[in-house]
């Protein structure tokens, strides 16, 4: 399609314009959405996991184990049982 249309310099001239030119651009607008939030979710998972904060420590777990105090055993008495 021609259309009139003015320079910088004011004067008259004609743009022709090719290919394709949708009038509206909302039908794509909801694959660009979905995409940037996929995009901003992983980009916030990669920066909580580099921090350490995506799985945090339990500190319940951290303490040493308590292990049972063994008591010695003197052979002849072990043999005996």
């Amino acid at each position: 399609k021609k259309q009139l249309t003015l320079t910088r310099d004011k004067k008259e001239t004609e743009l022709i314009t090719r290919g394709r030119h949708d009038p509206c651009v909302v039908p794509r607008a909801v694959p660009v959405v979905e995409d940037m939030v996929a995009i901003v979710l992983v980009d916030q998972l990669m920066a909580q996991y580099a921090h350490g904060n995506l799985f945090p420590l339990n500190q319940d777990l951290q303490e040493p184990l308590k292990l049972p105090k063994f008591v010695e055993v003197n052979e002849t008495a072990a043999l005996s049982l």
